[in-house]
């Protein structure tokens, strides 16, 4: 690439903006014809400007470049968008809703883009409780909804989804359903987010078998389940303490096209550790060294602790040192938790086993064991 290329000041100005130096991002900016034989940035380098300055959080300053300069290098939809999606972020859907009138006021046409940036602002920002609050953000999503069809813009599948996504995370599962019906009505196809959206709400709610015919169709529908999917079942029977069902789940799972992800297996181990199934908690957790991604903190932090609890000390100690073999630093809870049971269980030739074990790896992990107290543990 050429040094002087305008990709290489583009490099510049992301960086400078990253570290702070917004200042001297914007004079980089300004700079740069002088170091490319005088050929300007036009609308979209401007873009990338202020789309830069949005996503560190430097909105405000971008909508005081954007007034200094769009003059010189005018606007469009996507400059407009940029700054409505960089308000949103900044949780100021009023500034946002300001700068879509603007917009309009402009000459310049929203898109579905437009309004579902501001939409995601709305919902993503929304009050779940109390009640009140919750149905005054659902209106405001509604009426951007109705916004849209009067400018003659039809909600898309994405549309849809956020909204979806605002009513699960506050469990309304019936205006999930509904949105779902409207949205299949409009001969929109959900997505693979839009039904574990769905899911995920309809499993905690506690209505399995609607969330089990709706997995159903899903299938039907060509749409291949995802391991996010899956665990909003996983989950739901780990409340439920239901063995059976999350076991016969999991084989289904293994069985079919979508393997269990590392948070599937997590979910699971958690679920038969509190059951105390520990031959079944063996046989997921082979699995899981078995599968591509393999065991992660999470997944030793369950176990060790799981073992613990059932004062299984020897297997403790051997997920524990396996842990750290693997390069995973134990948190201290884990690490008090299984120091002080060996101690009060009076496994003192365990504790020294591990003791040293811990001085080998400490090369590895620098200074972080240091913190750890070591000190012998008073029954």
């Amino acid at each position: 690439m050429d040094q002087t290329s305008p990709e290489t000041f583009l490099i510049l100005v992301k960086r400078l903006i990253a570290a702070g130096l917004t200042r001297q991002a914007v004079r980089a900016f300004d700079d740069a014809p002088c170091f490319l034989e005088n050929r300007r940035f036009g609308l979209v380098e401007f873009g990338f400007l202020l789309d830069t300055l949005c996503k560190y959080g430097y909105t405000k300053m971008a909508v005081g470049v954007f007034n200094e300069r769009k003059e010189e290098f005018g606007s469009d939809e996507k400059v407009y968008t940029i700054l409505i999606a960089g308000w949103c972020k900044l949780r100021r859907i009023d500034m946002a809703e300001k700068f879509l009138v603007e917009m309009i006021e402009s000459g310049i046409e929203p898109n579905v883009v437009t309004y579902n940036v501001l939409l995601n602002g709305i919902c993503r920002t929304a009050s779940l409780h109390p009640e009140e609050r919750f149905e005054r953000n659902v209106r405001n999503a509604e009426k951007v909804f109705d916004e849209m069809r009067q400018r003659g813009i039809e909600p898309d599948v994405t549309s849809f989804s956020i909204v979806l996504h605002m009513y699960s995370r506050a469990h309304k599962a019936e205006l999930t359903l509904d949105k779902m019906k409207l949205m299949k009505a409009k001969g929109i196809s959900p997505t693979i987010e839009t039904y574990t959206s769905v899911v995920k709400c309809l499993c905690s709610c506690g209505r399995l078998e609607e969330a089990e015919e709706l997995l159903e169709t899903m299938v039907e529908s060509g749409i291949s389940p995802s391991s996010a999917t899956y665990n909003c079942f996983f989950k739901e029977y780990k409340g439920r303490k239901d063995a059976n069902g999350a076991m016969n789940l999991y084989r289904k799972m293994k069985n079919g096209l979508c393997k269990p992800s590392t948070q599937t297996y997590n979910v699971l181990l958690g679920t038969f550790i509190n059951l105390g199934k520990m031959e079944t908690v063996k046989e997921i957790w082979d699995d899981l060294k078995a599968s591509e991604t393999g065991p992660d903190l999470d997944s030793y932090t369950s176990l060790v602790h799981g073992l613990c609890s059932k004062e299984k000390w020897k297997e403790a100690c051997g997920y524990f040192v396996e842990m750290i073999e693997r390069g995973f630093l134990p948190q201290k809870l884990t690490f008090e938790t299984l120091y002080k049971g060996l101690i009060q269980s009076n496994k003192m030739r365990t504790w020294r086993r591990l003791k040293k074990k811990l001085d080998e790896e400490s090369i590895t992990f620098g200074s972080e064991f240091q913190r750890y107290p070591f000190e012998p543990y008073k029954r």
